[in-house]
């Protein structure tokens, strides 16, 4: 087949962690993971289109222009049907934009964006503590996850934001009392998640809000990288300098 210059993938294996995000997200299956890191399996099987680009945590994945063979649907589709796959072609490339606050919960209760507020709120899970022996609460606001927060409600003003892996409470014992105490929550998962529109999302929660800090809380494994990567992005996309720290956990329940 002959070759002329045109958009490809280019995988910089020494930055690759081997999370298999980028072949996950290569709908052609033009990546696969080969002793621990992303390989290009051929030319003919990639479009050139960059899905994959936007899952790696580490930015070990580029677009160039080179001489590579031409993209070949049929040999994608052969490709594909060997491994059981079907093929659904790429969505259209879309500008993310940030998402707009909840008018109301559209009839579902688990997006009614609710704060708890004042001296019962707060003395309640305390006073509780010392007379069952539980541990507190420190959750003040609802929803958490990162796709339902609204952009704009009252509990973002003057607040200390926690991003949170979903994983990172069920690790760390402590996690209510060390991280979530005084901060405001907003939780994700880089790895499960479909995480278009997160960093937009995160950027309008910190560009139109009075936050004074961002916390990142992940676990040690290498695919929770993308979600410190994301909080990265999104404190300088919103012309903000705000104080930014990751905590990392290890699986066993340790703060490194």
């Amino acid at each position: 087949m002959k070759k002329n210059a045109r958009q490809i993938i280019r995988i910089d294996e020494t930055r690759c962690n081997g999370c298999g995000l980028c072949a996950s997200a290569c709908a052609e299956g033009a990546i696969r993971m080969v002793d621990g890191k992303a390989k290009l399996v051929s030319e003919t099987y990639c479009d050139g289109l960059g899905a994959c680009l936007g899952k790696c945590p580490v930015d070990a994945i580029t677009i160039e222009t080179r001489e590579a063979k031409a993209f070949d649907p049929t040999a994608v589709e052969r490709h594909l049907a060997g491994q059981g796959k079907p093929h659904a072609p790429p969505a259209p490339a879309v500008t993310a934009k940030p998402a707009a606050p909840h008018p109301h919960h559209a009839g579902c209760p688990g997006t009614l964006a609710r704060m708890f507020t004042g001296p019962a709120a707060d003395a309640a899970p305390v006073a509780d503590a010392a007379a069952t022996g539980a541990s507190p609460s420190w959750l003040r606001q609802w929803p958490v996850q990162l796709r339902l927060v609204p952009v704009s409600a009252p509990w973002w003003d003057g607040a200390d934001l926690l991003l949170a892996a979903d994983c990172t409470a069920f690790a760390l014992g402590a996690f209510h009392g060390d991280l979530l105490r005084g901060r405001r929550l907003a939780i994700a998962c880089p790895k499960l998640d479909d995480t278009d529109g997160y960093e937009a999302k995160l950027t309008a929660i910190l560009a139109q809000n009075n936050i004074r800090s961002v916390t990142v809380a992940i676990m040690e494994v290498p695919c929770c990288q993308g979600l410190r990567l994301l909080a990265e992005r999104a404190v300088a996309a919103s012309g903000k300098t705000l104080p930014l720290r990751t905590v990392t956990i290890t699986v066993d329940g340790r703060v490194e």
